[in-house]
């Protein structure tokens, strides 16, 4: 098995934050703690230690506590940035990757995540989770910016962005990739649900 204490968890807290007035996200309160603070908090216990990708306010975020890191890539280019800067300070074999804007993401991600790696002998474990559909249909669909990624793919991820790669599942599709469903019973509907405008911030918190 996997050991926590191999895992390195990577918050992803670079965005621009257009859809929410161009405020930073992970700052903004999500039941009386920021958004970024709570999913430290849900991460810390799930793995050995923790980084923050963020590219403003950095000394809010390092008021919480751990190390962070902005993108290495110039312009805001996007997650796969993110992806890349923890793969280049992760110190342990694997890197967890979070978004900052998905506070009640699973407390069981990691280990589940992590035993489908295994088991599968994959590259890369993706989360994927029940959304509705435009026509008010639940799907399964993957998250892409919830993977467990072994640090061996800094290369190929360096490569991919240096050639104008940006989309996720454009990069995750040349590697071998379990998609790990989270559909179990108990599980819960909103776990993936992201905070994207204030006024979806302000639902989640009342769902």
């Amino acid at each position: 098995m996997i050991s926590p204490a191999d895992i390195t968890g990577l918050i992803l807290a670079g965005g621009r934050g257009s859809r929410m007035g161009g405020v930073d996200k992970g700052l903004q309160n999500f039941n009386g703690m920021p958004m970024a603070l709570r999913t430290l908090l849900r991460l810390q216990m799930q793995v050995g230690q923790v980084i923050i990708n963020a590219n403003r306010n950095l000394a809010a975020y390092e008021s919480f506590g751990v190390e962070v890191w902005p993108d290495v890539l110039a312009d805001y280019p996007g997650p796969l940035a993110g992806f890349l800067t923890g793969l280049e300070r992760c110190e342990t074999p694997y890197l967890i990757t979070v978004p900052c804007d998905s506070p009640r993401f699973p407390l069981d991600l990691v280990a589940r995540l992590a035993a489908a790696l295994e088991r599968e002998q994959a590259e890369i474990a993706m989360a994927a989770a029940p959304e509705q559909d435009d026509d008010g249909q639940l799907r399964v669909r993957t998250q892409p910016v919830f993977c467990l990624l072994r640090v061996e793919l800094l290369e190929s991820l360096t490569r991919f962005t240096q050639g104008g790669g940006r989309k996720i599942d454009a990069w995750t599709g040349q590697h071998q990739t379990v998609v790990v469903p989270f559909t179990e019973t108990g599980d819960d509907p909103l776990a993936f649900a992201n905070a994207n405008t204030l006024a979806e911030l302000k639902q989640l918190e009342d769902s």
